[in-house]
This record gives structure tokens, sequence and C-alpha cells, in this order.
């Protein structure tokens, strides 16, 4: 009788939530709302700011009798402090109680706040799995926006999990299939040092651009990912001769789905492609704006054609690959560290990222 290898049980991922920083809202929405309220990782959070600009990002019940601190249940910001619609009770953006109407504010009184970062006027927050303090950073240097248009977001809700929309970043094979993509190459081999990843890869596409007719773009892309939260992609289009970035931005919200934010940003455009010569008639302020919105168009229509399958997916921790599947499982060792309740699954990824790449 053959023998049979027990083939071992496919294991869920670990957490809906991996520790890392997620993104929260943008500075320019927060200015405008004053305060937000959002369930985020799980949790349900008030952001807001300062009369100095600082940002607090805090749980949305009030240490005092545990009032709903939202702007739908009285909460408001008055003079750069949180006030509790129940009692009053002002707390300020480091999360201390700093007044209340009748009596000297409680020491004890503390908001748990999250750490936050702000980049080019994102805002994101430190979810740390136990409540624990930030084990890495995010890039510490804000990217040059001089020239640059104004930032381009769009955001859809759907099931599903950070891991697996960040793994499109590795997975070059879906580019032809799904969006369509030509010439679509590695550039250089996956890098991945601590909680950094980088995936650099080239591609092509033709689009029907009107006035113009078919424009064939080439375009290289390079991936900065920094955990599961926070991707930046710089591309730079040939074609036109246009550099942009986007922000691709997978928030979990309450377990089953996850927010995707989509940010995009184009560079100065000083001498476009003569195929795209209308755009030297323009002023070099206008030009930007204007090919920002029409790149926005395709890149949300790429991301749209993703949604249907990542929403109804079923993880597979033992895919069956072929040689076209390239590093999945490099990434996916990479993921491990971001559960550290389960980092035994390290060396079970391990195990199987070192298995021949075609499965017989």
């Amino acid at each position: 009788m053959p023998d049979r290898r027990r083939e071992p049980a496919n294991a869920p991922l670990p957490s809906p939530f991996p520790e890392g920083w997620y993104f929260v809202a943008s500075r320019q929405s927060l200015d405008k709302a004053k305060l937000i309220k959002k369930t985020w990782m799980g949790e349900d959070i008030v952001a807001w700011r300062d009369e100095n600009g600082s940002v607090c990002v805090s749980e949305a019940y009030c240490p005092h009798l545990g009032a709903d601190l939202g702007p739908d249940a009285g909460g408001c910001v008055r003079g750069g402090r949180l006030v509790c619609p129940f009692h009053g009770f002002e707390y300020d953006t480091g999360g201390q109680c700093m007044a209340t109407p009748f009596d000297p504010p409680p020491k004890a009184a503390r908001l748990r706040v999250f750490e936050t970062r702000d980049i080019a006027g994102l805002i994101f927050a430190w979810w740390g799995i136990g409540g624990r303090p930030p084990q890495w950073h995010l890039p510490e240097e804000t990217p040059d926006q001089a020239g640059w248009s104004n930032l381009h977001s769009w955001a859809s809700r759907f099931p599903g999990h950070p891991q697996e929309t960040t793994e499109n970043s590795v997975d070059l094979a879906h580019l032809r299939h799904i969006h369509g993509y030509d010439s679509v190459s590695r550039v250089e081999p996956l890098e991945v040092d601590g909680h950094f990843l980088r995936s650099r890869f080239d591609f092509a596409t033709t689009r029907r651009i009107a006035k113009v007719g078919r424009l064939r773009l080439s375009i290289s892309a390079n991936a900065l990912i920094y955990g599961l939260g926070y991707s930046f992609v710089e591309v730079r289009e040939r074609t036109i001769g246009l550099d942009m970035r986007l922000w691709i931005l997978a928030t979990p919200v309450d377990g089953t789905h996850i927010d995707l934010t989509v940010v995009s940003q184009t560079g100065p455009i000083r001498n476009p492609n003569r195929r795209v010569a209308g755009l030297a008639f323009l002023p070099l302020r206008m030009r930007a704006p204007i090919v920002n919105k029409f790149m926005a168009y395709f890149e949300k229509r790429d991301v749209l054609q993703d949604v249907p399958i990542w929403s109804r997916k079923r993880y597979r921790s033992r895919p069956r690959l072929s040689r076209s599947d390239g590093e999945i499982m490099k990434y996916r060792t990479y993921c491990a560290q971001f559960y550290p309740d389960l980092l035994a699954v390290v060396e079970d990824f391990k195990k199987v990222a070192d298995q021949p790449a075609v499965n017989d």
C-alpha cells in the first residue's frame, strides 16, 4: 500500500490585529471635524488636536464614569482639551485630566492614549499587543512636498486582513492576470531588514487617454513597507516623465473588516513627453494636480479589481505554489514578527519557505 503523508491542517492567520502602526485620519479631516470617533483595531477611539497642533488618539470612554467621549454623544474639544459630556472633565493631548467644573482634577483620571506619528498630514497610531510600547518606528523623514500636488485619497471597507492586502506587493503574478500589466519583472531581490521590507519591480501597461489615444506607460515601483499597516510606493513613469507617491494603508476595524485607504500624490512635471505635450501649455503648478487625478483614477480601478478577491478569499497557510509565485513565503516569514504572542509560527513559516517552489 503506498505511503501517504498526512496533510497538515490549514491554519488561519494568527490574529486580525497584527502589531504595528495604523492609519487613523488625515490632519485635514481632523481639522475640519475637530473631534473624530471611530472603531480602530477592535477598539473605540477618539482623535483630536490641541491649539499647538499636537494630536491625541485615545480610548473613547471617560475614565471617570465611562461616558462616551465621541461627538455624537456630546463630546467636544474646547481650548485644545477634550471635554466629557457627562461631568465636564477636561483632558489634554497627553490624556491627563486637567480640570473639572467643581473640584480639583483627580490625578487618577487619565485616558489611555496611543503614540502617534504624522507623515505628510497622515496620522498614524501604534497598536501594541498587550499594550506594549512601539517596538519600531515609521520613517523619520517626511517626504518633500515642494512642487508636489495635494494628497488625493479614497477608502473602501470590506472583509479582509492587512497581511493579505500587503501581500500584493510581492505577488507579481497577479499584476499580469488581474490588472493586465505586461513586462512585469523584479528589479532586485526582496529586501527584508527587521520590520522593513522593500519590493522593487517594473511593469508596463497601455491606457486610453482622451484626445491622445492610447498611451504606453512604462513604470518602476519601489514599495517600502513598514509593518502591515503602512506601505509607501515610489512610482516613476518614464513615458510621460512623472513621479508619484502612493500610500496603501490597511487598517483593521472590528476583527472582520478593514479600511483600505489609498493616498496619491504627483510630483512636478517640468518637461512632459511630446505625446502629452498639451501639459506644457499649462502652468507648472497645475500639471501635477491634473495628472494626479488622472493617475488616481487608474489606481482606484486596480484596487477595486482586487477587493472582491480579498473580501472572499480564504487564507492558505500552506499554499501550493508555482515558480511564478516568487517570494510569497519569504514575505510571510517577515509577517510573523507582527504576532508576538504567536512567534512560534515563524519556525513553521521557515520550514514551508524552505520547501521547493513547485509542489508535486
